[in-house]
C-alpha cells in the first residue's frame, strides 16, 4: 500500500467517524486538482463547467464513501464520478441542443483543410465523448483498461476498442 493510499484511508476513516471537516479538507486538497484536471480535459477547457463537474462529483461521492471497498485507489474511484457527471452533462446538453458536437460533426472537413494548424488539444476536444474519455483516462491519466471499464461501466475489451477508434479518429482529425 502506498503512502498516499494509507493517508487516504486514515482521512476517509476520520471523516466517516465524525464527519471531520479537517479530514475532508485533506481529501479535498489531495484529490481535487486531479479531478479538476480530468474535468477540464473532458469539458474541452471550459473552466466553469469543469468546476461544476468536479464539485458535483464530490457531492455524489461523499454519501457513498462508506461503501468504498478499496479495490482501486480512492483517486480512481473519485475520477469515475467525474466521468459519470460529465457523461450525464454531455447527454443533457445534446438533448437540449447544446453546443457539444458528435464525432462526425467535429471531424468532418478537418483533414481536408490544409494548413489549418489544428493542434492536438483541439483534435482531442473534437472527439466523441466516449472516445475522448477513454483516450484521456488511458493516455493522459494512465488508468488501465480494467480501471477504465469500472469507471465507465464498460468491459475492458470495449475500453480497448474505444481507445483504438479514438486514435484512428484523432489521426484523421490531424490529417495523418
Amino acid at each position: 500500500m502506498s503512502p498516499d493510499d494509507l493517508g487516504d484511508r486514515r482521512a476517509v476513516n476520520a471523516f466517516l467517524r465524525g464527519r471531520d471537516d479537517s479530514a475532508f479538507d485533506v481529501l479535498y486538497e489531495r484529490h481535487t486538482p486531479k479531478l479538476m484536471g480530468l474535468a477540464l480535459r473532458l469539458s474541452s477547457g471550459d473552466e466553469g463547467l469543469a468546476a461544476e463537474i468536479a464539485q458535483e462529483a464530490w457531492v455524489r461521492a461523499l454519501p457513498q464513501l462508506d461503501g468504498f471497498r478499496w479495490r482501486s485507489s480512492l483517486s480512481t474511484w473519485l475520477c469515475a464520478f467525474v466521468v459519470n457527471v460529465w457523461r450525464e452533462e454531455s447527454r443533457r446538453r445534446a438533448r437540449s441542443g447544446g453546443d457539444w458536437e458528435v464525432a462526425e460533426q467535429c471531424t468532418a472537413g478537418v483533414a481536408e483543410t490544409p494548413g489549418l494548424g489544428l493542434d492536438v488539444t483541439r483534435a482531442v476536444d473534437g472527439l466523441a465523448p466516449g472516445f475522448r474519455s477513454v483516450l484521456l483516462l488511458y493516455g493522459v491519466y494512465g488508468y488501465s483498461h480494467d480501471e477504465i471499464g469500472k469507471m465507465l461501466g464498460i468491459s475492458p475489451g470495449t475500453s480497448k476498442s474505444q481507445l483504438s477508434r479514438a486514435r484512428v479518429a484523432l489521426r484523421r482529425a490531424l490529417g495523418r
